[in-house]
């Protein structure tokens, strides 16, 4: 398998699309809205990326957080609540906050998994900072640590219970940036006390199946290469000190944090310890330039992706859409 994860351009592969992953065989893939036209047509085109390989497990990847940042749209998909509604109610009841989006993630996962995908890009570990970009914004589940991370607990819960694998992210912390990674590259000057704060939730939850870097340079850890591209913030911060062991993607190589052609962009993620690169834009030069620059997934990053699949492989859905939504929504009214 190819250490990448491609998009693709439309509602349906296209011949050339088709070729270049069956030549390529990219590790997985990512849907955005411009491939989210409506249920029988996810399927379809779900089914149809299973079948270039024969792999069933291969992971197809979507950022379905709620709020702001849904591929799946109103009228055809209901609206998911923001971060910022559960950590509002965590301030007045956590194991209520805890709950409520606990079966708000199943029913996320409830309507993923019957569009045939099974990796949701969430929770979002990044602590909030006062002052920051809003990029993060009411995406953040608080700016205490252990709330995030409890937040975040029961988001991977949630998720795996209606068979869905989460994705823990902007590793090491993406909540004191003051710019916008999609547009350039952020720089955190805070100290490697105060960066502390930033890591602790993702030192909770250290055995989440897979996770994603940030495209954020931290001044205290490496002052040249932002974490994506940073073998010591990879090395040393996200696999040592914070303890992560899943299966660890980078951001989106088309964000304009990130400098040079998209071969260079992948090769640097991957050396600097990245399982593999993203990238998610669909374009073909785009894509045939990264498969041109970097290799197959190591035998190491096999293994974390079929331990990351493996986690929601007998799982099935326990209660409908209909009845989680309901519960999710009686549990936010005493926020």
């Amino acid at each position: 398998m190819l250490a990448s994860i491609f998009g693709m351009a439309r509602e349906s592969l296209s011949a050339d699309e088709r070729a270049f992953f069956k030549d390529t065989d990219p590790a997985g893939y990512i849907l955005f809205a411009r491939n989210c036209a409506g249920p029988d047509q996810m399927r379809a085109l779900t089914d149809d990326l299973r079948a270039i390989h024969g792999r069933d497990d291969v992971p197809i990847l979507i950022d379905q957080e709620g709020g702001r940042v849904a591929r799946m749209k109103p009228p055809v998909w209901p609206a998911f609540p923001p971060g910022e509604a559960f950590a509002r109610l965590y301030a007045a009841a956590p194991i209520s906050a805890m709950e409520a989006l606990r079966v708000n993630c199943a029913a996320i996962a409830a309507l993923l998994r019957d569009v045939g995908v099974n990796v949701d890009c969430l929770p979002l570990l990044d602590v909030r900072q006062p002052g920051a970009h809003d990029i993060i914004g009411d995406r953040a589940l608080g700016s205490e640590p252990m709330q995030v991370a409890s937040l975040g607990r029961a988001t991977l819960d949630g998720l795996r219970e209606g068979g869905v694998v989460g994705v823990v992210k902007h590793m090491p912390g993406h909540g004191r940036s003051m710019s916008d990674s999609h547009v350039e590259l952020p720089v955190v000057s805070a100290s490697e006390e105060e960066l502390e704060t930033d890591i602790r939730p993702f030192r909770s939850l250290r055995e989440a199946p897979m996770g994603m870097t940030a495209h954020v340079v931290y001044t205290a850890w490496d002052k040249d290469n932002c974490g994506s591209q940073s073998p010591y913030v990879i090395g040393e911060i996200i696999r040592k000190r914070i303890g992560f062991e899943g299966w660890l993607m980078s951001d989106d190589l088309g964000m304009h944090a990130l400098q040079g052609d998209f071969g260079v962009r992948a090769a640097k993620v991957l050396a600097a310890g990245c399982d593999v690169a993203l990238h998610c834009s669909g374009d073909m030069a785009e894509m045939q330039a990264i498969a041109s620059a970097i290799g197959t997934l190591t035998p190491d990053s096999a293994a974390r992706l079929e331990r990351a699949m493996a986690t929601v492989k007998d799982a099935a859905p326990v209660a409908s859409y209909a009845e989680l939504a309901a519960k999710r929504d009686a549990l936010l009214a005493y926020a």
